[in-house]
């Protein structure tokens, strides 16, 4: 056999160079797009016009009025590693600007028809033509101070890299998104984006971070939101986040800044979910827009080659930052869900198929005129709120975007009940107008924060059984006993092994003594049973809480008398969060003093 031949090591031309830097850097049109508004936002502009054709792959123009350049910084911004914005190794400890490395404009021109139009005063325009990386001679033309770049036929030398792009649908989707952070990020500018001539997006520029939302997502969703302005010392957090019954499927609607950066960290991510805890259902997200202001000495930016992650030189107290501020604004601007607001949603939906409710046994059936109205379906969140609004309802309101706020504290501002409707809805009266609350998952906020521990130490009273009774389970759900089995004793039930898969019950919750403890304690097994099966999550220790507390509550359909309803109330307003039981549905809705003169033509 003839001996391996050593690979002889050789220096990469400057165009493969540029290449594998476009690789690394410009992955698809919206990351071309990020790296130019980043540009113009570095070089002072107050307005950004972008015109897009086919997603980004036929067309990218990002037009500014910035400082400009001159031509020689023109073409030295075309080559890799030449920045203005850092001089030596010690600058990227205080990186204060979006871009720094210097290798997003050359990498860009390496894989597209590039064109650099820059002045620095209003006349002539320098013009430097680029394709695929081979410069073209320089020309001069007429125009105003700024920069303005055109990135045409996108990865035309690259076919690999362009049969990897998505649909025009989600590629377009992903500039939006691009530009949609920008334009939140820095409200002080101007932002336009039209994609074959349409208008896409646009910001008025004045310096309202309110109005820059509501010129992203809708003014509707703007008015909702609450505001944050807290922190800890050496570091500020600022911006806005939805109350807990506004919620989305996914991340899409967090936009979380670092000093005016983007980012993402699973720092940053886990204060957001633990200020959320027990707030909001499980899988949904809360919309917010959030700037960390801190020390660019305390936090690293050349982490990844999108510079779209950083790292703090304190992770602990970052986290505890964002997740106090957060705490802090729902707590001071909690906000009861409006019963005009949800109307309006609901009738946005109203040609949505509903889904058919689980399981339902006759127990849980109301016994009186409330028939309809079902326990099981007093655990489903909201989701109407969550489904943006017809845009006639939102682009037709000139007001002024104003948040609406009800501290928590207001449940009992000259609280007087006036009884109980159907067997299910307590109806009270406030200072703020008419409040329906659902006894049900009012309890059951209650009860959970009870088993939490949020209430504090205090053990969970018991009822002990004068005969043990025998709960037969099949392998599975015995499984899951015998795993939990310090978390369900921990919430009031005593059980012990009975052979096989069987357990005796010698003890239940106060809360269900004069109920089945044999049916309620098998519907939690497989209600943690469904949970792990249908959405393949491990039952933990808080999801048992929800669940035992949810069966231990009051059912629709349980008549009240007026102090145990006037109880229930008083104790839910000391709860974390009287508006939302802990699967998210809304426990109490208004109907303002406002709103009911208006339906009676009173105002």
């Amino acid at each position: 056999m003839a001996d391996p031949i050593s690979p002889k090591v050789r220096l990469l031309d400057p165009h493969t160079i540029n290449q594998i830097a476009a690789g690394e850097v410009i992955e698809r049109p919206a990351s071309a797009l990020k790296e130019l508004v980043e540009n113009a936002l570095d070089a002072g502009a107050t307005r950004i016009d972008i015109e897009l054709r086919d997603a980004g792959r036929g067309l990218i123009r990002v037009s500014d009025n910035g400082c400009g350049m001159t031509p020689e910084d023109a073409q030295a911004a075309l080559q890799r590693h030449a920045t203005s914005k850092i001089a030596r190794i010690e600058d990227l400890s205080r990186v204060a600007s979006l871009g720094f490395r210097g290798e997003a404009l050359p990498s860009i021109a390496s894989v597209s028809r590039f064109t650099l139009s820059t002045a620095t005063e209003d006349g002539m325009r320098f013009v430097l033509r680029v394709e695929g990386g081979r410069f073209e001679p320089a020309k001069a033309e007429a125009g105003p101070r700024g920069t303005e770049i055109r990135v045409e036929d996108l990865f035309y030398n690259t076919p690999a890299r362009l049969k990897f792009l998505k649909s025009d649908t989600t590629e377009l989707g992903a500039c939006l998104d691009a530009v949609s952070k920008y334009a939140v990020g820095y409200p002080q500018i101007a932002f336009s984006l039209m994609h074959h001539g349409q208008e896409a997006l646009r910001t008025t520029g004045s310096g309202d971070l309110l109005e820059a939302i509501a010129g992203v997502w809708s003014r509707e969703i703007a008015k909702g939101l609450a505001e944050i302005d807290g922190g800890t010392p050496g570091m500020r957090v600022r911006g806005f986040v939805s109350p807990p019954h506004l919620t989305r499927p996914n991340r899409s609607y967090q936009y979380v800044f670092v000093n005016g950066r983007p980012v993402r960290t699973r720092t940053l991510t886990a204060a957001l979910d633990q200020a959320f805890r027990d707030l909001t259902p499980d899988r949904r997200y809360p919309l917010l827009v959030l700037n960390l202001e801190v020390d660019p000495e305390r936090v690293d930016v050349n982490v990844s080659p999108t510079k779209s992650e950083v790292k703090f030189q304190r992770e602990g107290e970052a986290f505890e930052a964002l997740r106090v501020a957060i705490k802090s604004a729902l707590m001071e601007h909690g906000m009861m869900p409006s019963a005009e607001k949800i109307l309006t949603v609901n009738e946005a939906i109203a040609p949505w198929p509903r889904r058919e409710s689980p399981r339902l046994h006759a127990s849980d059936r109301p016994s009186g005129p409330g028939e309809g109205t079902l326990s099981v379906e007093a655990q489903r969140p909201l989701e109407s709120l969550t489904v943006p609004l017809p845009a006639s309802q939102i682009e037709t309101e000139a007001e002024p975007v104003r948040n609406e706020r009800q501290p928590f504290a207001s449940l009992l501002d000259g609280l007087r009940v006036l009884g109980q409707a159907m067997n299910t809805f307590i109806v009270a009266e406030t200072r703020q107008g008419i409040v329906l609350i659902d006894q049900h998952v009012a309890h059951e906020r209650i009860l959970y924060e009870y088993l939490c521990g949020l209430k504090g130490p205090a053990a969970i009273e018991t009822q002990a059984l004068l005969v043990p009774q025998t709960l037969e389970l099949d392998k599975r759900a015995a499984l899951l006993v015998r795993e939990r089995l310090d978390e369900l004793q921990a919430v009031g039930y005593t059980l012990e092994p009975f052979g096989g898969e069987s357990y005796l019950i010698r003890a239940v919750p106060a809360a269900i003594r004069e109920k089945d403890p044999v049916r309620i304690l098998r519907e939690t097994v497989d209600e943690l049973i469904e949970l792990s099966v249908q959405r393949r999550l491990v039952p933990t220790r808080e999801q048992i809480w929800i669940t035992s507390s949810c069966k231990m509550a009051v059912k629709s359909g349980d008549p009240l008398s007026h102090a145990e309803m006037e109880r229930l109330i008083v104790d839910l307003a000391t709860t974390e969060n009287p508006y939302l039981c802990p699967h998210g549905r809304p426990i109490t809705v208004t109907l303002s003093k406002d709103e009911l003169f208006r339906k009676f033509k009173r105002t």
